[in-house]
């Protein structure tokens, strides 16, 4: 009996040595960003921890004052030591559930402009600074030879519901929290301009090869953003990108099954 209980807690410190070694070996080794325990680096690709590490800055429903300012400046730390230049903007309540806390500008810095006026959450600005670096510029440099200067019909708050809609049921949109970024199109270091209303369909000014970077910032964005739509899932979004940091998720490859039933009504 004695000799099965050492037995017993000699396999149970043989499995936990184990154990240490390969959480040690994987913390040596593996890639910081597929590690949930290292620190959110916005110069490393995106990996399989990314998406949670960026949810650490998600301020809850019912977060007090001083857990908004220490929860934003730390999220703002995170974008500073990427180089980007950031600052506390006012939060706002324009009553009901168009309510804005831990907003941030971004105004300058590693990343591609955007309008000096343009306020977000803290969370959004990290998931734009990382989809600029790992997903937009690269895909540019692939598709056209020269970086993107400049994002154009850039919005992120708006006070409404989604779609704009006026139902009182409708769900509010996150640009109510300015949780949302859209995106119409991006003009090019040398001077030539995406659109995403004209060069979705593949047959605008920059053909097919327009079509095809519109697609790969897409499927990029949907690694780094919660809700991401484009003019595949519904007429609403047919001139602009919509990427967000919703609690729920949707990368939109398709159309949307209201505007699916919408064409066959017509069809029929």
């Amino acid at each position: 009996m004695k000799r099965d209980f050492a037995d017993f807690w000699n396999l149970l410190w043989e499995l936990a040595l184990g154990v240490c070694a390969a959480f040690a070996l994987l913390n040596l080794f593996a890639p910081q960003q597929d590690l949930p325990w290292k620190p959110l680096d916005l110069s490393h690709p995106i990996g399989t921890a990314t998406a949670a590490k960026v949810d650490d800055f998600v301020l809850p429903a019912a977060a007090a004052p001083e857990e908004i300012t220490a929860v934003t400046e730390a999220c703002m730390q995170v974008l500073r030591e990427a180089g980007v230049q950031v600052e506390r903007a006012p939060d706002r309540d324009d009553g009901g559930f168009c309510v804005v806390r831990g907003a941030v500008r971004i105004t300058g810095g590693a990343v591609t402009p955007l309008p000096s006026s343009l306020v977000m959450q803290c969370p959004l600005a990290v998931r734009y600074v990382i989809w600029d670096r790992q997903v937009l510029q690269p895909a540019a440099e692939a598709a056209f030879g020269s970086r993107v200067a400049s994002l154009n019909d850039v919005g992120t708050y708006s006070c409404r519901r989604i779609y704009g809609q006026t139902d009182l049921n409708a769900r509010p949109s996150e640009h109510a929290r300015a949780n949302a970024l859209d995106i119409g199109g991006m003009t090019l270091a040398d001077g030539r301009r995406v659109s995403v209303l004209a060069d979705w369909p593949g047959d605008g000014p920059r053909g097919a090869e327009g079509a095809s970077f519109l697609r790969r910032i897409r499927d990029g964005a949907c690694r780094v953003f919660s809700t991401v739509l484009t003019p595949d899932y519904n007429d609403a979004h047919a001139n602009h990108l919509h990427l967000d940091g919703a609690p729920r998720s949707l990368c939109a490859l398709g159309p949307s099954r209201g505007r699916l039933a919408a064409a066959a009504a017509k069809a029929g």
